[in-house]
């Protein structure tokens, strides 16, 4: 049987402070024997830090969106190997929130 996943995005919540306390909050919480697969998905301004602190745990770090183009002029936009460099192993693409409020397409999710 597959292992169940449990994800959190934490949306744009927590500061780098907040977010390091949380994520040795969940460490110190997980018990010896999980049966699910957590990943974590903090704020991009967290990910290099969260991913320090989540190295030799089992805890899985990924990111709240990615665009298709692998570089170049697009403000604010992050690539999947900017993701990669700094550990992420997954990636909330179609969230609801970014669908209604910021109008992303079906089409544009599908080029992610």
């Amino acid at each position: 049987m597959r292992k169940k996943v449990i994800a959190g995005n934490w949306k744009m919540n927590l500061n780098l402070h907040q977010s390091q306390k949380l994520v040795s909050e969940i460490i110190n919480g997980l018990g010896k024997d999980n049966k699910v697969e957590v990943i974590l998905c903090p704020p991009f301004t967290s990910l290099n830090e969260v991913n320090i602190l989540l190295k030799g745990t089992p805890v899985k770090l990924g990111a709240q969106n990615m665009y298709y183009e692998e570089s170049g002029a697009f403000t604010a936009e992050i690539s999947a190997d900017m993701l990669k460099s700094v550990g992420c192993e997954y990636v909330i693409l179609g969230n609801s929130e970014r669908r209604v409020i910021l109008k992303k397409s079906d089409e544009l999710t599908n080029k992610k």
